[in-house]
């Protein structure tokens, strides 16, 4: 009993042993030392680092007729292909095989749709047997009559002439027997008759003797070559209407519509939905775009040949495009009160598709700009704008490889989007913003952030 109630005891002993040891302490303050440490010297460093932090912007580029002097319309429409092409068949038939579908690029020659051909094919082998068979003709009257043919003219003029010689022997006996009373008038009529016969035979075999030899005349020949020329016409007109059965892609594009199946009639008028079809596909090159506009009549002298905009979708409203005006309409819309205009996009690119909504922002342009400059040489130039708060005596600060770098640069006409730089940036460097006083070209600085 006693023993078990010195196991319940509590050993004052070991408590005191289960306190920490000094070598646990030890690393303790070790830790809390190089921590506190370490603190210091980033406070030290940020303290006395002599590279300023800086805000820093990507620099961007554009078309000449993009940078804006200020807005002076804003105009929406739509975009539509410049030149949409529906492609019809020359002639009539059946579909055959079809092998584009909407949406499927195409380049020039390559083949759409072909037509049932067994007609056509039917219509040229016809053909080639008549030019056939008039060549023939045309060939044997260009080559005149075969020395058997003579021969054989002059065989029947010979026995003609046997016969003519006869009939005049008997003539002579019948008279010499009328005279001697021994024969009746009517046997010298009927030998008489035999001879004239006889003689007009002999002259017609000669004559056609004759007409052998010389062979046909020239009029016959000129005639027969004119019937080869027309048989050759229709020949190559078959082959024309059996080789437009297949049904091939004008220019290079991207197919908008595919408006016939495989079995359906194919005409070359438009009949209707229900009906034979009057094309095939629809196709356009994406790759030339415009912006069609309807220009209320006041603003229209705001506006001018190659005047350059800035053109937005309402589906991609961040993604903005180059565009000039290309085309204006010769004459005005009496009941909208509206001219059209059509404004080109420079460099359309995938996101871009027809019957979008679209704006175009018109800018204001320089007062001493040449108009007469080609929309081309516009477009190709690149303009820069730069904050204004950028710029220092002139010049502006560059971010690169941790350093700035001072370039010179020249400046233009003054916006609100900024400074339009025409020399010293080509658009896609880091521009520093509002630089820190004193900061010279080489100085080692700190990004703060970057807008891109």
């Amino acid at each position: 009993m006693d023993a078990e109630l010195k196991n319940l005891q509590i050993d004052r002993t070991k408590r005191r042993s289960a306190e920490p040891s000094k070598w646990a302490t030890r690393w303790i303050i070790a830790g809390v030392t190089i921590l506190l440490l370490l603190g210091g010297w980033r406070f030290a460093a940020e303290k006395f680092n002599p590279a300023p932090v800086v805000e820093v912007q990507r620099v961007k580029s554009m078309g000449a007729g993009s940078a804006p002097q200020g807005i002076i319309l804003n105009a929406t429409g739509y975009i539509v292909a410049a030149h949409k092409i529906e492609v019809a068949a020359k002639v009539i038939g059946r579909v055959k095989w079809i092998g584009v579908d909407k949406g499927d690029r195409v380049r020039e020659g390559e083949v759409l749709v072909r037509l049932e051909d067994d007609e056509y094919q039917a219509q040229l082998m016809q053909a080639k047997g008549q030019m056939t068979s008039l060549q023939a003709k045309l060939a044997e009257a260009t080559n005149g009559s075969r020395p058997e043919e003579i021969a054989q003219a002059q065989a029947n003029v010979n026995t003609a002439q046997s016969d003519l010689d006869n009939a005049r022997v008997t003539l002579d006996r019948a008279q010499r027997l009328l005279k001697d009373g021994v024969v009746a008038q009517q046997v010298v009529d009927d030998a008489q008759a035999r001879y004239d016969n006889a003689l007009h035979r002999v002259n017609s075999l000669q004559k056609a003797y004759e007409l052998v030899k010389l062979g046909p005349r020239k009029e016959q020949i000129d005639s027969l070559r004119g019937q080869v020329d027309q048989a050759r016409g229709a020949v190559n007109y078959a082959e024309t209407n059996l080789a437009n059965t297949i049904i091939r892609a004008p220019v290079s594009g991207t197919i908008l519509e595919r408006a016939v199946e495989k079995g359906e009639f194919v005409t070359t008028s438009f009949v209707g939905d229900r009906g034979a079809k009057g094309y095939v596909v629809s196709l356009a090159d994406l790759n030339d775009l415009q912006v069609e506009l309807d220009i209320a009549q006041n603003d229209f002298a705001k506006l001018h040949a190659l005047q350059h905009g800035a053109v937005t979708t309402d589906a991609f409203p961040d993604r903005k495009y180059d565009g000039f005006i290309k085309e204006i309409s010769p004459e005005a819309n009496r009941q909208k009160a509206t001219v059209q205009i059509k404004v080109k996009i420079t460099q359309p690119d995938t996101y871009l598709r027809p019957e979008m909504n679209a704006s175009v922002a018109f800018a204001a342009e320089e007062k001493n700009a040449d108009k007469s400059a080609s929309a081309a040489d516009s477009a190709a130039k690149p303009v820069v704008i730069v904050p204004a708060a950028a710029l220092r005596d002139g010049a502006v600060f560059v971010l690169l490889d941790g350093k700035a770098l001072r370039r010179a640069v020249k400046t233009g006409a003054t916006s609100t989007q900024g400074v339009r730089v025409e020399q010293g940036l080509v658009g896609g460097e880091d521009l520093i913003i509002n630089p820190p006083p004193g900061l010279k070209d080489g100085d080692k600085v700190r990004q703060k952030a970057a807008t891109l």
